[in-house]
Order: structure tokens, then C-alpha cells, then sequence
């Protein structure tokens, strides 16, 4: 296949001969497999075999297949996998006239991970492998250039210590850096030669030293333990984190490419750099990336050295930029989507080592979507599926208000990632992780010389990154964009000192748990702790998707909103109504928490209604504020829930204002009312309240509290549509277990209604329904839906039920169970379809055996996950509510599930 040609011929699919192939050969401008073969060549493999097919100048290798990943983890290896390899290496050796690491022209090869989905940085590389003490010499030799083959040697050496023999990276750092010091050198590609033998030596001794073992000279022997390595970087804590975190399948397994090396250490002729066909950041159609010569692939993404803008390669060397920038180019055509590539020139030879789908800000996969539409490259369908449904919060990300304030400006790095954050500063993931555990830091920023793969958990929690050092495509950089969090990279004013934890710069020195700003579009570090601005929604290209978006979705999309602000922000975000107003926020208010506390504190029903009279027009004013905002759209309310003690203060407060008070004033009047206040906690406190006198109860037991609540919605509703308004009212009744509760309250409700319009001689339309969030509500919703008209289902307490696990306390074994497998997501942060998603299945499906028509809804938090809201599509949802910052993502995420389903219909009926 000609480069000319690969941009209209597509991919084809690829399939294994009988039994299990294990290699796939690429090299002499053929392959075995093809750019389809993901599933079994991981995606740089299926990449490697498309480049080759195309004519491209690909290094020649072979890719090991994900099945042999598989077969390690279960500890059941087929030998087949050592007798294709070697015939593999056989066919590399024939091709290119050399042997691994032996002879005068010795064959040195990298061995990287692939896995079908890009995990960047997750898994191990180790490149120049086949070097020995003979092999050094001889490639010094050919290449004339002994400083190159020695830096190649210390290199592999390090890289395997580290990835294969489990040495300590920073002890070979340290070995290096003091060579450096004490040759007072301060850039790597200064050392001599004789300075980089003394690291060999040195670091050799480490290798026996830690190991018991000496660094194996056997070039097969280091292929094989360097392919174990690779499999068992599957199973790494970063490589289990990220692939947690992006919902990537714990048994998918890496591939393992071993490619004939290129060089872009042989000198400044020679060059590495990775790219984007188009800005990563922006979506700009502009070609982007990063170079640097005379260095290895490691050099420019680690943050070692920071490297310089691709755009400077045109100066140097001309005819290599040229023909890298055509090439690229096809290949984007070819796999109609913005491409991740890493190229190596070696003597003024362009070689090109990878290309895959890149990663991008949302702000980017938005623009290249549409801009791809416009090009005539994908359709609108292609474009939702495009953009992932979390990537939209780029657009919600705030900014630094800086109008009116005195910036002081401590450095510019690079725009690694858009946004802004203001934190604490921590300087290890470990120490992130630990201050977001205790809560004793709001927002962290974690600080770093360069991130490194093991960094993954403390990026997590952290809600900005800045290092000193690394470019655009650096591992931070690359990360952050993925997470859709602020990143300022390559800050090189920035002296970050993580051993005293202090970052150093323009004459200040902060320590842990002072405070920076970081501005991740200009790349600005600022001093102290300034105020953000949240994003409007109205950036012309998010309006144009979401136009595209919308239309497709069967689902509708409501917000979480207690008052009008929130209710008005939901609109602004796309709201289609209010799925949950809890009323019991509204009662911590100042002005009306007395009032509250009055009502609880009541010991009979005339006392309570003389409190709940007080708080009536307040309730009924903020019902009248949500309805006139939302309009004609439905709201529904939810009457109370919590447990009444959570208006009340804290026990344990209390006790210690009592005895203070006996203590120093016995006989203030203060210290009576608060003897009966305590008296009262007393009486209402109870061993588990989640599970005690809330929801349905409180109003079954207290009819008063459902009546005036009642009273006031209907109230509001009959004046806003008084006013000429249009108000489309669901009141919700919670916790309810069992048809009788539904009942009794649904009687209330129907009953004050009946006397507001009797009152006001004006009727509105209204429904009565519940929110299911027990098990035993689901088991019996056939009974429940005789009265109710609508379900919600509240799926954090139906979660908490299903499983017998408090949503407060699961942080107490959560991170053990994550990393034990146990859970694959936080189970309140992801609906859990086989268990509770079942119960919301069989909810649906009974409540409609009875009401073939209900209006069913999801109001949990797992309303705006986007794995959930593809499930409550596939079960026959009506709508998912959320908080209002979660609507961009429920409704894309409600598209690219009709487009799945409508998929799925055309699969099937092939």
C-alpha cells in the first residue's frame, strides 16, 4: 500500500489461524496483522503493522500479543510463546544482516507495552536492549562514536535495573548526578565518554549489589526477562489506578512490540520527538509537538531536559520536518481522528515508531470533532461518540478573578493543561493522597520536579499540577489533559526541592500547606490564593455540539436544584426541569433554623403547627422562586427526609456547653434552655437515624409537617399560575417501604390540595409519586405504583441498603478494596448494575405492570456518571437528574447511548 493510497483504504480486520499465533512480524514494508487488530496487537502493535503496510519508514520488529499477557497473569505460559519469539527475532535478525547484540554491527532492540487502549506512561519500556560488555564496544566502533554506544549502555542498564530488577531508579539518579557534580557538569550530553564508563561501572556494582546477581550479559536472556517485565507492568499500582480510573477492563492485557533500534543520540544530526497532528489543548488544526537532538525517546517526555517546539525542526532540518508533517497528515486522513505519533531521526533519516488516536483536553475533542465534521472526515453520529461524556466539564473549569487584585507572577511555565487552581502545596503523591484522605487541605496542588507514572494516585485527588521541568507532552502534561485538570509544566524558574519539600522561586520559599494559583491556560504560577471565576457555558463551539447532541438522546436530562440560583444555573447548563428539590435544605437557613428547632422541640402537635405556621411562607416563597424560574418545565419536590436531629445541635457540643455552664454560671438561664435542649437530643437520638424516624415516617408520625409542606407547594403552584405562569408540580414522597406508607401520605397531599384550590378557587395540575430507595420498594413497586404516579429512584440510599454500606464511612475500607479488585468503582460513584441496577430494573418493570405509563427517573448522584446514564437509557428510564455541573455530561452521554442501542440494532440484524 502506497502512502498515497492510505488515505482512502480503510483498515482491515485481521484473525489468528488455527490454534493461537503469539508474534506478529512487521518489517520489509509488510505485516501480519493490520490497524483493526487492537484486541490482539494493543493499539501501538495494530498502529505499527497500518505504518508498515502503508510503506512508511518503520523500524522492522514484531509484536507479541495480548493473549501471552493474559496466559502470564493466569501463570500458565505456553512454551509456544518462546519458540515464536525467538523464530520472530530469527526473522528481525535476516532482515536487517545482525545478530542480538552480538558481531561487529550488533542488533539492539526496544521492548515497549501496548495495550488496546492508551494507558500513557503506565506501563514499562526499556530500549537499547542487546547491549553487553562486547556488544558496547562494538557499536563504539561502528558508529565511531563511543560517547553515543556508552550513554546507549548506561542507559539500558538504568532502564532494566529499574523496570526489570526492581532497583531503585533514584539510586542509578543518584550515581549520575554525582558523576555530574563532581565533573562540574551541569547538561547530561557534556559528560565524556571516560565519565559515562565510570557510570557503567558504578552502576553494575548497583545492579550486584541489590540483586546478588551481575547485569546479564546473555542479550537473550535480557529479551525474555524484559518481556516478563512488560506483562507484569500490566499489573503495576499506576497501571490498576489508571485503568480504574478510566474504566479500562483489568484482564484486557499489553501487548510487547521489540523493534529494531533507531538512535537519536548519535549525535546532532540525530533526533527524537513526539507530536499531535493537531493542538492537543485547543483542537487547533495546527501541527504541535515537541524535539530534541541528539537524545533518546525518554528524554522528551520524561521532563529530563525540556524539549523544543516541533515548529523549530523546520529550521534545522528542513526536508525531515516536511516529510514528517505529509506523513502524519495521511495518516490522520487514514484514521479520521487527530494522531499521537513519536518519530526518531537517526543521521538525517526520518523513522517514524508510533502513531494512535491522541489524547486531547475537552476543549479539543469538541473543536477536532466538529472541524473533522466540517472536513468531511466523520458525520455528526461519529463526532458525539468522539468526545468522552467528563471531558465537557473543560468547558466548566474555572478561572482566577484577577480584576482589582496584585498579582505578583513567580513564573510562566508551559499551558500543559486549561483551567485554573488555588491550594495547599504538597510535593509527593503520597502526601496528596494522605492530606485529601484527613480533609485537612480543601484543594491540593501537587508540586514536582517532573511527574513520573507512580505519581497516578496523588494527581487524582490533587487539583492542580505544576513542575519545574517537561514540556507539552510530558507525563504530567499528557495525564492532566486525560483528567481534565489544570497542569503548568516546564516552570523552570520554579526550584522544587522535594526532598526539603520547598519549592523555591524568585526570592520566596514555600513549604507544605502554603498557597499558590496556578492558571493552566497561560501557564502563570502566581503567588497566594486568589479567587476563581466559574466557566460559562456559552463557548460557541460547545453550542454547536451540544446542537448535534441533543437531538439524538431519548432521555431527558433534569438538575438537582434546591433555590432558584442553583435552579437558574441548571437552565443555563441545559436543565429539562427540576429532577430533586430537597426542602430539608432549605430549612438551615438562618433565618429559619429556629424556627425548625421550635418545631422539633415541640411536645405536642399545637405547639409543632404554631412553628410550622412560622415557617410556611418561607417554604412557599421558595417553591414560588423555583417554579417561576423553571418555568413551564416540572419540578419535583421532595418532602422532608433527614432525620430530625440533624437540625439540632450536636450532642457532644452540647455537652460540653452544659458543663462549661455548671461550671461557671449554674444558674444562667441559658443553662436551663440548654439542659432541655440536650434532653430533647437525647430523645431523639438513635443508634442508626439513616435507617430511624426520616422520610415517610417523620410525616407519618407528624402529619403536620406533610400538611404544611403540602400546603405550601400547592400555595405556590396556584400563585405563579396566578401571575399568568405555567407550573408543572411532582411532589415526592421518600423512604417509602410498603403501599400503606404511600397511601397515608398521598392522602395528605390530595386532602390540603383540595382545600388550597377551595381557598384560592384555582386549580393546577399536579402528581403524586416516590422516591424508591429501599429494596423492599423495588421487590414490591407493582403495589406502590396503585398510588403512585411517578418513581424516582434515590440510588445513593439505595445503594447504602442494597449493600448494608454507609456512603459516609466507606472511606474507611473503599481504597483497600479498590486495590484489591474487590470493587472496580466507587459504588457510589458508579451505579452497580448487577446488584442495585437490578433492583432499579425490576422497579421499573413491576411499577409499569401496573402503570403501563409511569414516569420514571433517576435523581441519585450516579445521575450524571456517564456508565449509569447508559443504563438507565437501556432500562427505560424517562429522564436522570443531577447537579446542575454534571448536565453537559448526562445528556452527551444519553446521545452516545441511543447511538449505541441504534448500533447494537443494526449488528443484529446482519
Amino acid at each position: 500500500m502506497s502512502l498515497a493510497a492510505l488515505e482512502e483504504t480503510p483498515a482491515k480486520s485481521g484473525t489468528t489461524s488455527t490454534g493461537t499465533k503469539y508474534c506478529y512480524f512487521f518489517g520489509g514494508g509488510k505485516a501480519d496483522g493490520n490497524g483493526k487488530m487492537k484486541d490482539t496487537l494493543g493499539g501501538k502493535g495494530a498502529g505499527l503493522a497500518e505504518m508498515t503496510n502503508a510503506g512508511l519508514p518503520v523500524p522492522p520488529g514484531f509484536t507479541i500479543q495480548t493473549e501471552a499477557c493474559r496466559e502470564y497473569m493466569r501463570g500458565k505460559v505456553s512454551p509456544q510463546i518462546d519458540k515464536e519469539m525467538k523464530a520472530s527475532l530469527a526473522q528481525l535478525e535476516a532482515l536487517q544482516g545482525q545478530k542480538l547484540g552480538a558481531g561487529d554491527n550488533p542488533l539492539l532492540v526496544s521492548v515497549r507495552s501496548g495495550a488496546k487502549f492508551s494507558m500513557p506512561g503506565m506501563m514499562d519500556t526499556i530500549l537499547n536492549l542487546g547491549l553487553n560488555d562486547k556488544a558496547v564496544e562494538a557499536l563504539a566502533k561502528r558508529a565511531n562514536n563511543p560517547r553515543f554506544a556508552y550513554d546507549s549502555y548506561r542507559r539500558l542498564i538504568q532502564m532494566f535495573g529499574d523496570v526489570v530488577l526492581d532497583v531503585p531508579k533514584k539510586k542509578f539518579e543518584h550515581i549520575f548526578d554525582s558523576v555530574k557534580h563532581a565533573a562540574k557538569i551541569k547538561l547530561d550530553y557534556e559528560l565524556t565518554p571516560a565519565h559515562l564508563q565510570k557510570i557503567i561501572v558504578e552502576y553494575k556494582a548497583l545492579v550486584l549489589k541489590e540483586t546478588g546477581k551481575p547485569f546479564p550479559q546473555n542479550p537473550i536472556e535480557q529479551l525474555i526477562e524484559a518481556r516478563d517485565a512488560v506483562f507484569r507492568s500490566w499489573q503495576n499500582d499506576r497501571a490498576k489506578t489508571y485503568r480504574r480510573i478510566n474504566r479500562i477492563d483489568d484482564w484486557l492485557g499489553t501487548a510487547v512490540n521489540v523493534q529494531a533500534m533507531v538512535f537519536g543520540n548519535l549525535g546532532e544530526t540525530s533526533g527524537t520527538g513526539v507530536g499531535f497532528t493537531r493542538n492537543p489543548a485547543t483542537g487547533e488544526a495546527a501541527f504541535f509537538g515537541e524535539y530534541l537532538m541528539n537524545a533518546q525517546g525518554e528524554d522528551v517526555v520524561s521532563g529530563v531536559r525540556t524539549p523544543l517546539p516541533i515548529t523549530e525542526l523546520e529550521k534545522v532540518m528542513p526536508h525531515c520536518f516536511e516529510q514528517l508533517k505529509a506523513i502524519t497528515s495521511k495518516m490522520e486522513k487514514h484514521y479520521r481522528d487527530m494522531q499521537d505519533f513519536e518519530f526518531t531521526i537517526q543521521d538525517g533519516v526520518l523513522y517514524m515508531l508510533q502513531t494512535r488516536n491522541g489524547k486531547r483536553t475537552g476543549l479539543a475533542a469538541v473543536r477536532v470533532a466538529l472541524d473533522m465534521v466540517k472536513e468531511g472526515l466523520i458525520t455528526n453520529d461519529e463526532a458525539i461518540q468522539r468526545v468522552e461524556p467528563n471531558q465537557l466539564y473543560d468547558f466548566l473549569v474555572p478561572r482566577l478573578i484577577e480584576k482589582g487584585e496584585k498579582i505578583e507572577v513567580l513564573a510562566t511555565g508551559l499551558p500543559a493543561s486549561p483551567g485554573a487552581a488555588v491550594g495547599q502545596i504538597v510535593f509527593t503523591a503520597e502526601d496528596a493522597v494522605k492530606h485529601h484522605a484527613k480533609g485537612d487541605y480543601k484543594t491540593i496542588i501537587l508540586v514536582r520536579g517532573e511527574t513520573t507514572p507512580e505519581d497516578i494516585a496523588g494527581m487524582e485527588v490533587a487539583a492542580g499540577i505544576l513542575t519545574s521541568r517537561g514540556g507539552m507532552t510530558s507525563h504530567a502534561a499528557v495525564v492532566t489533559r486525560g483528567m481534565g485538570k489544570c497542569c503548568v509544566a516546564g516552570a523552570g524558574e520554579c526550584l522544587v526541592d522535594e526532598n526539603k519539600k520547598e519549592l523555591r522561586v524568585k526570592g520566596h520559599t514555600y513549604k507544605e500547606g502554603d498557597y499558590i494559583s496556578l492558571d493552566g491556560t497561560t501557564g502563570r504560577v502566581i503567588a497566594g490564593r486568589l479567587k476563581t471565576l466559574d466557566a460559562q457555558p456559552d463557548d460557541p463551539d460547545l453550542v454547536k455540539f451540544m446542537a448535534i447532541v441533543d437531538p439524538v438522546r431519548r432521555l431527558n436530562i433534569r438538575a438537582n436544584a434546591d433555590i432558584p440560583r442553583d435552579a437558574k444555573m441548571a437552565r443555563q447548563f441545559g436543565a429539562e426541569g427540576i429532577g430533586l428539590c430537597r426542602t430539608e435544605h432549605m430549612f438551615f437557613a438562618e433565618d429559619r433554623i429556629e424556627f425548625m428547632r421550635t418545631m422539633i422541640l415541640a411536645t405536642n402537635e399545637k405547639d409543632r403547627r404554631a412553628a410550622l405556621k412560622k415557617l410556611l411562607p418561607m417554604q412557599r416563597s421558595d417553591f414560588a422562586g423555583l417554579f417561576k424560574t423553571m418555568e413551564s418545565l416540572p419540578v419535583t419536590v421532595r418532602l422532608l427526609d433527614p432525620p430530625l436531629h440533624e437540625f439540632l445541635p450536636k450532642r457532644e457540643d452540647l455537652l460540653v456547653q452544659v458543663a462549661r455552664l455548671e461550671e461557671t454560671k449554674p444558674r444562667s438561664p441559658k443553662l436551663k434552655e440548654l439542659r432541655l435542649l440536650l434532653a430533647r437530643v437525647e430523645e431523639l437520638h438513635e443508634q442508626n437515624p439513616m435507617l430511624g424516624l426520616r422520610g415517610c415516617r417523620l410525616g407519618v408520625a407528624f402529619p403536620e409537617i406533610t400538611e404544611m409542606q403540602a400546603r405550601a407547594i400547592i400555595e405556590a403552584a396556584v400563585a405563579t399560575k396566578v401571575k399568568g405562569g405555567d407550573p408543572h408540580v411532582e411532589i415526592m414522597i421518600p423512604l417509602v417501604s410498603m403501599v400503606e406508607e404511600m397511601r397515608n401520605q398521598v392522602a395528605i397531599v390530595r386532602r390540603v390540595a383540595e382545600e388550597v384550590f377551595a381557598e384560592k378557587g384555582t386549580k393546577v395540575d399536579y402528581m403524586v409519586g416516590t422516591m424508591i430507595e429501599l429494596p423492599r420498594a423495588a421487590l414490591t413497586a407493582d403495589q406502590i405504583a396503585e398510588d403512585a404516579e411517578f418513581f424516582s429512584f434515590g440510588t445513593n440510599d439505595l445503594t447504602q441498603t442494597t449493600y448494608g454500606i454507609s456512603r459516609d464511612d466507606i472511606n474507611n475500607f473503599l481504597p483497600a478494596y479498590l486495590r484489591l479488585g474487590i470493587f472496580k468503582q466507587d459504588p457510589f460513584a458508579t451505579l452497580d448494575q448487577q446488584g442495585v441496577g437490578q433492583l432499579v430494573k425490576m422497579g421499573v418493570e413491576k411499577g409499569r405492570s401496573t402503570r403501563p405509563k409511569l414516569k420514571v427517573g433517576i435523581c441519585g448522584e450516579h445521575g450524571g456518571d456517564p456508565e449509569s446514564v447508559k443504563f438507565c437509557h437501556k432500562i427505560g428510564l424517562n429522564y436522570v437528574s443531577c447537579s446542575p455541573f454534571r448536565l453537559l455530561t448526562a445528556r452527551l452521554a444519553a446521545a452516545q447511548a441511543a447511538l449505541e442501542e441504534k448500533l447494537g440494532e443494526r449488528e443484529g440484524s446482519k
